[in-house]
């Protein structure tokens, strides 16, 4: 059996709505309501989080709380770094988006010459630097972080001197090398970019899978071919954004958008992606029920949870 770590961070320092803290506790609060026993069978570690530097106020209009996010960063990429040298495959329950770039930073670091590829289940492809973002929200981020890149083709903006001192020790954690190429990066039902973000996508020749081709392709079909472009890749982390399901589904997170997966669509999905055998770390993120007077996305989210983390353990 995988030995499995639940691992709990509870950030949204880096999203533009205040309340994706509580996604967390929202899935608790929905497995209860469907009286599941499954945080009973995981001993979760908490990473701390930087959220009181939202009190502090801004500094830095384009990478909101960058300073805060970098602590972040740097306490999530210990945390993953230590559960991968054990050997343990981390379950991350996160906040904001942001912080799957310390995941990715901590099992690169624990396993450097193993070649990474990310599968990115979400409606945005969080490719903005701090020199293109046009909201400045450091969850647009995360894999241009990883992969090193600030883009200063597509620049727009022009950070401060210590915005870009920030910047340049969050892309050296771990180590000041590219966690990942751009081309094991591969897309599941992103529809919503800017054209900075389209130009890294052309240039590495980033492959996303539409809504309209999982389901023209089928499930099925659509995990194979995401594994197998990832062919040369010895490790794949799946992150999981819930804002990649559709808006009609997804109150429930700070950037709902039209066109997305459906709750069995993308149920399915991950539970079929975590049966590879390279599969060593799997996230859920941007649950935030402040914005859901059901918590229905929670409980969509839950089911989704509990399932992959089965199909994980059967499959094994």
């Amino acid at each position: 059996m995988r030995d499995i770590k639940l691992v709990e961070v509870r950030s949204e320092i880096a999203a533009g709505t205040r309340g994706a803290s509580l996604g967390i506790d929202a899935l608790k609060i929905a497995s209860l309501d469907k009286t599941s026993d499954f945080f009973t069978r995981f001993d979760p570690i908490n990473v701390p989080d930087a959220n009181n530097f939202l009190w502090k106020g801004n500094k830095h209009p384009h990478a909101k709380y960058i300073d805060g996010v970098y602590q972040v960063l740097k306490n999530v990429y210990s945390t993953i770094e230590s559960l991968r040298l054990e050997k343990l495959f981390p379950i991350v329950l996160a906040g904001d988006h942001s912080t799957a770039a310390g995941t990715i930073m901590g099992i690169k670091a624990a396993h450097p010459d193993k070649r990474l590829g990310v599968i990115w289940i979400d409606a945005h492809a969080d490719l903005h630097t701090p020199y293109t973002t046009p909201s400045g929200n450091m969850h647009g981020m995360p894999l241009a972080m990883c992969i090193q890149t600030d883009n200063r083709d597509c620049e727009v903006n022009q950070p401060a001197e210590e915005t870009v001192q920030y910047w340049e020790k969050i892309k050296k954690i771990g180590g000041d090398a590219p966690k990942i190429k751009a081309e094991d990066i591969v897309f599941i039902s992103v529809r919503d970019t800017e054209t900075p973000e389209d130009f890294l996508i052309k240039k590495h020749g980033i492959k996303n899978f539409s809504t309209e081709e999982v389901r023209n392709l089928g499930i099925t079909k659509v995990a194979a071919e995401a594994l197998n472009i990832l062919g040369n890749c010895d490790q794949i982390y799946i992150s999981f954004d819930v804002d990649s399901l559709d808006s009609s589904i997804s109150m429930g997170t700070g950037t709902p958008v039209a066109n997305g997966l459906t709750v069995k669509e993308a149920l399915e999905l991950n539970t079929e992606l975590i049966k590879d055998k390279r599969v060593c770390c799997w996230e859920i993120v941007e649950v935030n029920p402040t914005l859901d007077s059901e918590n229905l996305m929670a409980e969509n989210a839950f089911d989704i949870l509990e399932a992959t983390t089965k199909s994980l353990v059967d499959n094994f």
